[in-house]
């Protein structure tokens, strides 16, 4: 596995967000990059992920995109496909790339479980001196189970500095209103002037479009019903 760039930016901020717990990490970084104007510079190539496309503004979206932000100096990798069973490879790759663009640090967006109904949100870092990761709205995160990529990352953390900034959801499905915070949260760390309101507008208009949905399934359901006790009498 290996990242292939045409650019390479130097000192750069590198930004993942892969699938996992409310897709939180896909919907971050594919928010930044729109708002930032990012541009692809490059993908992940391996022969262990599986071939799958996405066709956008009739351009062809690699499963791991690279992109860069060329205002702010950030580089995000973007994630559509499930890299399970490749954690470990796509951290190496992280990691060389951190150090062959000498970065300044890799920021890992990820979502966890809620404990409670609040959508709390929280920081890890590696880096002490790092002071101003303390004045955003998040709290140190003190205890809590980290999975996939950025758990990899977290562990190889005498190769890099590192910071993961994780947000409480409590779906399955994708919780725009979770990756809402952590943008406000990360918009607050890197002074990155990005707009988080639009994502919890976009969460309340899915979560009403849901609702319809469910009430014409219920609707549907009950027709079925009743037309299966007028066959049988």
């Amino acid at each position: 596995m290996k990242i292939e760039l045409r650019e390479k930016p130097k000192n750069p901020i590198i930004i993942e967000g892969f699938p996992g717990l409310g897709l939180i990490g896909t919907i971050s970084t594919e928010y930044l990059i729109k708002h930032l104007g990012a541009k692809s510079i490059g993908f992940v190539s391996s022969q262990k992920i599986s071939p799958m496309v996405a066709i956008h503004d009739s351009k062809i979206i690699q499963p791991l995109e690279v992109y860069y932000a060329k205002s702010k100096n950030i580089i995000i990798l973007h994630a559509l496909a499930d890299v399970r069973g490749m954690e470990w490879e796509i951290a190496d790759a992280l990691v060389e790339l951190y150090k062959t663009l000498k970065a300044k640090e890799v920021i890992s967006l990820e979502g966890i479980l809620g404990q409670s109904k609040e959508t709390n949100i929280y920081y890890y870092t590696n880096n002490t001196a790092n002071k101003k990761i303390t004045k955003t709205k998040g709290s140190q995160l003190k205890e809590g189970i980290i999975l996939g990529v950025t758990a990899a990352l977290l562990l190889k953390n005498s190769e890099l500095i590192t910071t993961g900034l994780f947000v409480e959801t409590h779906s399955k499905l994708p919780d725009s209103r979770a990756a809402a915070r952590i943008i406000e949260m990360l918009d607050g760390y890197l002074d990155l002037g990005v707009d988080y309101k639009p994502l919890e507008k976009a969460a309340a208009e899915f979560e009403d479009k849901l609702q319809g949905y469910v009430e014409k399934m219920k609707v549907a359901s009950k027709k079925t019903d009743e037309k299966a006790e007028n066959y049988f009498g």
